[in-house]
């Protein structure tokens, strides 16, 4: 499985987005930890321990993508699940697993709660790119899925894909391009004069 992981805020617009009707399909698996019944009001109750703390990313959220081909059941995503969690070091931390149908495609995610509501502070989530990344080969490698080409040798990743980081600033030069103003050209094909200051 492909993993996709960040730590976040803003819990009210993840809940919005995790419901979001452009889904064929939206199945809450699961909501555990949380006095709430619903994401919305689970993530609030996040949001509100994490004020007792310095925690401005409250949240852990992790998208499980298996290759297209693959129809992978509830039971394989769970302990894809418990093992992503015991890696991360988010055992026993309130969660919510929301699964997602569009096509034929069907896809999990998995928000957690970031905070340690007994000692009032963080869990640490470092190298969780790494950790993710080494899970995901094993779980390739033990279904006998075909490996992407990215992870057998990182040089062959498609470079249509983009980091986080890399999609910002092309989302940036994309908004600043569309406010340019071009001059007007001449009916003739000569560029109209622009006046100076």
């Amino acid at each position: 499985m492909i993993f996709v992981g960040n730590s976040r805020a803003n819990g009210q617009n993840l809940a919005r987005h995790l419901m979001s009707p452009e889904n064929e399909h939206v199945t809450v698996q699961e909501i555990s930890g949380f006095a709430g019944d619903d994401l919305s009001s689970a993530f609030k109750e996040a949001e509100a321990t994490a004020r007792g703390t310095r925690c401005q990313k409250y949240l852990f959220s992790l998208s499980l993508n298996p290759p297209a081909a693959q129809k992978v059941g509830t039971e394989t995503f769970l302990q894809t699940i418990s093992q992503a969690e015991e890696r991360l070091g988010l055992q026993g931390q309130p969660r919510a697993i929301v699964f997602h149908e569009k096509g034929d495609r069907r896809h999990c995610h998995v928000v957690w709660s970031r905070i340690d509501s007994e000692e009032m502070k963080a869990i640490p989530l470092s190298f969780t790119k790494r950790k993710l990344m080494e899970l995901s080969k094993e779980i390739y490698l033990e279904n006998s899925w075909e490996m992407p080409d990215g992870f057998v040798q990182p040089s062959l990743r498609d470079p249509k894909n983009l980091t986080l980081a890399e999609w910002q600033q092309a989302k940036i030069i994309w908004s600043r391009s569309s406010a340019i103003v071009t001059p007007n050209i001449g009916t003739r094909g000569r560029s109209a004069s622009i006046p100076s200051r």
